[in-house]
């Protein structure tokens, strides 16, 4: 189960703010026992692009398989 602080990986792109699937963010809150996540994602200078709603079908866990990938932000 996804929790709060955990890493996960954008299951959508979410183009009004910049995002595809794929980026990673920052969990901040759990809502209704993992329906919904409050989720962050910042830039490499650690300013917020976005904090989200998402349902648990946006988002998955990051695994310790996976590597990080960095990508220009569309501005």
């Amino acid at each position: 189960m996804i929790k709060e602080l955990d890493t996960v990986v954008l299951a959508r792109d979410v183009p009004e703010h910049g995002l595809v699937g794929g980026d990673v963010g920052s969990v901040v809150h759990v809502h209704r026992d993992g329906e919904a996540y409050e989720v962050e994602f910042v830039n490499a200078a650690g300013s917020t692009i976005a904090v989200l709603t998402l349902n648990s079908a946006d988002v998955r866990p990051m695994a310790d398989a996976e590597i990080l990938h960095a990508r220009r932000l569309a501005s």
